[in-house]
């Protein structure tokens, strides 16, 4: 983006007005680039700020007096644009590299929330939605594991989880007789979670508004730059909610259970396109899992966009 003729100038030079890089990021980039094994992984970074540097909805050929890394900063409060670099205080950019995920959040966040309010309890969220089958799950794990762990696994500390997972197979699958139980709890996890979420998004304002914020819609615009899951290039501006509303009508939001081997949600947006009346369809899912492991910290809330990234109504590719 910093307008130097090509990539390994623009390494040598290490420009004063690219901010919060140090010499020592300096230095690992170049020993990387004298490599040789990330010269894919170079040319499509540099591919992607030049598309930058000269879009029309991006630099439009002005090179930036300033571009700072954010990356070293945690902001002060709940930041809702997930910008990875801003360019003159005013051109933020998140980069997004072979990954799907919309966002990493709590369950009762997300799905009681809807996004809305960060501010809340927290609690576990398979004992809220099905405290049996995780009581029965647990109970067979625990004579897998042995030792002295408490009856109930809403009384389970740091320790009793440290030593479950220590004595449960590491790996994705479960012992033969532990199958079955955590099926059972995959099930009844996901399909309450289905349905709690879809009685708290009752009205179209709720669903609308969910959807935005499941998309990243902010009202300033950004730009995301990288590369998909699919290795598809990601050179798109984030529109605003009013911008979104002025072109496309959300028609319907639904949630299900999938057939998964954990506990998961799948989602799906259904869009008309307000001027043409073409339809589009958004679909995606969010893996309700142990936030550290098997029986460890609070459950987290993983969410995936499985309909590619340029096909998705508010993302408007840089030309």
């Amino acid at each position: 983006m910093l307008g130097f003729g090509d990539l390994d100038r623009a390494l040598a030079t290490r420009p004063g007005w690219f901010l919060n890089v140090t010499d020592v990021q300096f230095d690992l980039l170049a020993s990387a680039r004298h490599d040789g094994r990330f010269g894919e992984e170079f040319a499509v970074a540099w591919d992607t700020g030049q598309r930058f540097l000269w879009s029309r909805d991006g630099l439009r050929g002005r090179v930036p007096d300033r571009l700072e890394w954010k990356g070293p900063k945690k902001p002060p409060g709940y930041d809702l644009i997930p910008a990875d670099l801003q360019a003159d205080h005013v051109y933020l950019v998140s980069c997004k590299y072979q990954s799907d995920i919309l966002m990493n959040t709590s369950p009762p966040h997300l799905f009681d929330r809807r996004l809305v309010d960060r501010q809340g309890e927290r609690f576990d969220w398979y004992l809220e939605v099905a405290p049996a089958p995780f009581q029965e799950l647990y109970r067979a794990c625990r004579r897998v594991v042995g030792g002295s762990l408490p009856d109930h696994v809403r009384d389970l500390d740091a320790d009793h989880r440290r030593a479950l997972r220590a004595g449960l197979p590491k790996g994705g699958n479960w012992p033969d007789d532990l199958r079955q139980p955590y099926q059972d709890f995959v099930n009844a996890v996901s399909h309450e979670t289905a349905q709690r979420w879809k009685a708290n998004v009752a009205t179209g304002a709720h669903r609308e508004d969910l959807v935005w914020r499941m998309l990243r819609l902010q009202p300033a615009p950004y730009f995301v730059l990288g590369t998909s899951s699919r290795h598809i290039p990601l050179h798109y501006r984030v529109a605003t909610p009013s911008e979104f509303r002025q072109q496309f009508a959300l028609v319907n939001f639904d949630s299900w259970n999938p057939v998964a081997g954990q506990p998961a949600v799948a989602w799906r947006a259904e869009v008309s396109d307000r001027h043409t009346a073409e339809h589009h369809v958004v679909n995606g899912h969010v893996e309700v899992r142990w936030s550290q492991g098997r029986f460890g910290g609070f459950p987290e809330a993983k969410v995936y966009l499985d309909t590619p990234h340029h096909h998705v109504p508010g993302y408007v590719p840089l030309d």
